[in-house]
């Protein structure tokens, strides 16, 4: 039997952005993204590259403004992008879990693809540094995946553990992108032993 492609294209126009962008689930990890932030452009293609998730994003915003309407939006159109992909979710492993260190700080990550979007951040924020990313902060991070979860319905948890003050910022979000991407690949990938929807009610939203 053909291997089914799993595979996505999503638009979304706003009066505050303009966003088109496509996705193969089973790609090599391949990226032509820009969104604008370069900072987030950096960091999907990381999660990408660590997924194996062929990721194309092409988006313009209001950033004369500020970044916030842009990288939320990216953060729906990256979570409906996977939704589509997965379509009813049937043989998918559903949950998973990674674990990403760089020097002093680990970024754990766990996430259960169930249909029902939740997102949860730990980290003593005092231990990083306060100093932007080209203006993007954790703080936007979190937006963004609370924008990420809430569309693909995916039940994601995400800790930093930190041991020393003053952690980089761009390392910090470093981890947690690459963690997301081997997480995310885990969940989605098929197992050949499940030939059903991996629910005992038989169906995620």
């Amino acid at each position: 039997m053909k291997k089914k492609k799993r595979v996505a294209l999503e638009k979304r126009m706003t009066s505050e952005t303009n966003i088109a962008a496509e996705l193969n689930l089973d790609g090599a990890g391949k990226t032509k993204i820009n969104t604008g932030i370069g900072i987030l452009d950096h960091m999907l293609e990381l999660f990408a590259f660590w997924g194996f998730f062929d990721l194309n994003i092409a988006a313009k915003g209001d950033l004369k403004v500020d970044l916030h309407h842009t990288n939320e939006d990216i953060g729906i159109v990256l979570g409906e992008l996977f939704k589509k992909a997965l379509a009813d979710k049937r043989g998918i492993r559903r949950f998973g879990f990674a674990q990403v260190p760089m020097e002093e700080i680990v970024a754990n990550v766990v996430l259960d693809i169930s249909g029902r979007g939740f997102f949860r951040f730990k980290a003593d924020k005092n231990l990083i540094s306060s100093e932007s990313q080209a203006g993007y902060s954790l703080t936007d991070a979190e937006h963004f995946f609370d924008a990420f979860a809430k569309h693909l319905g995916v039940n994601l948890n995400i800790t930093l553990d930190l041991v020393k003050s003053n952690s980089d910022l761009h390392a910090a979000l470093e981890t947690i992108f690459k963690a997301l991407g081997l997480a995310l690949d885990q969940a989605v990938l098929i197992d050949p032993r499940r030939k059903s929807i991996p629910s005992t009610k038989g169906v995620i939203d």
